[in-house]
């Protein structure tokens, strides 16, 4: 068994321990298997074995990497920052977006998305720590970008946040649980290799998880 397939089960049977310890019932987070910098090679095993969600970073490496790969089955999230100038790259190749924003980039969205049949699943990025040098939508603007995005006509499945580092995130995971009830959205695209567990006791419905599989980047 390839060393990625491995660390996907143990993450797996860690998850499955941790939702029967909290009494989660009928709660399955998808993991998406972040595999930015790394080869085809390295991600071609987990295809194999059945797993379906990956992210990329960049849409340049994800149209690189992917395009002669990707089919139905295959969803493919962008979880990295989205400049305007690249919508129209972005929506050929990824199925979900994680990171909202902005006004200017929604509104790039919504026009480019007519082009095509299915539109995307995104996630509005919320700056939860209210960091000037993190990308995301404060707080306090958040209810007004959510109206704005639905006239807009955007799928918007949910809300995806980065806690600051070094401190508990359970804070903010917290938080970002009760914004998603007062917005009655039902995704959550929180947790990474470094705090999935903790995301898993407020309900993150997508945890990106990259190093814990794939090791450490090149």
């Amino acid at each position: 068994m390839h060393k990625t397939v491995q660390n996907l089960l143990n993450i797996k049977a860690q998850i499955k321990a941790k939702t029967i310890e909290l009494k989660y019932n009928n709660y399955n987070p998808e993991i998406i298997a972040v595999s930015k910098t790394f080869p085809m090679s390295n991600i071609m095993p987990l295809i194999e074995s059945g797993h379906i969600h990956f992210g990329e970073n960049k849409v340049q490496e994800a149209l690189e990497k992917w395009s002669e790969v990707k089919n139905e089955k295959i969803k493919l999230h962008l979880v990295g920052k989205l400049q305007t100038n690249k919508v129209k790259f972005a929506l050929k190749i990824f199925d979900f977006i994680h990171s909202l924003d902005n006004l200017k980039l929604a509104k790039k969205i919504s026009e480019e998305q007519k082009k095509y049949i299915n539109k995307p699943k995104i996630f509005i990025q919320v700056n939860i720590g209210n960091e000037s040098q993190k990308s995301g939508v404060s707080i306090d603007n958040l209810n007004d970008f959510y109206k704005q995005c639905q006239n807009l006509d955007l799928n918007i499945l949910g809300t995806m946040c980065l806690p600051p580092v070094n401190v508990d995130p359970r804070v903010f995971f917290s938080e970002m649980k009760k914004i998603n009830l007062k917005l009655n959205l039902n995704e959550l695209s929180m947790g990474m290799s470094s705090d999935y567990i903790e995301a898993i006791e407020f309900n993150s419905t997508y945890l990106r998880i990259g190093s814990n599989i794939f090791g450490k980047r090149i």
